[in-house]
């Protein structure tokens, strides 16, 4: 027996992707709404829920506090808590803010997304994929 450390190197790991990032739209609009919100809030709370014909919904609401197992996502100055469930329905989602003449809205473009419903306001999302 030899009295050689064999104990492997730490590697560096990458840096792992956002899982949503916004447009730059979203994240002036977000910063907007936080602004005149009644108190402050520690983020933007994304989520997926059951829902509509298609049967999914995404949710975006005021997060008071992170939650223990939220992702925490920082892009353009806007704080994103992920809830943990919805982590990996919404992998490459960008958020977008879209105002047309006759309405305006946040637009999530997800590569998850399958199928969605005739009036927009649900869709069918299958979880992404290990090496996706």
């Amino acid at each position: 027996m030899s009295n050689l450390d064999v104990t492997p190197a730490p590697r560096a790991r990458r840096p792992r992707p956002k899982v949503v990032t916004l447009t730059d739209a979203a994240a002036d609009r977000v910063r907007e709404i936080m602004a005149k919100a009644e108190k402050p809030y520690a983020g933007l709370r994304v989520g997926v829920k059951n829902g509509g014909c298609a049967g999914q919904e995404y949710v975006l609401e005021y997060a008071e506090e992170a939650g223990p197992l939220d992702e925490v996502v920082e892009d353009k100055g806007v704080t994103i808590l992920v809830e943990p469930k919805a982590v990996l329905f919404l992998i490459g989602t960008e958020i977008d803010y879209v105002t047309t003449k006759l309405s305006a809205k946040f637009q999530f473009r997800n590569p998850n997304e399958t199928d969605a419903c005739g009036c927009g306001e649900s869709v069918t999302i299958e979880p992404a994929k290990p090496g996706d």
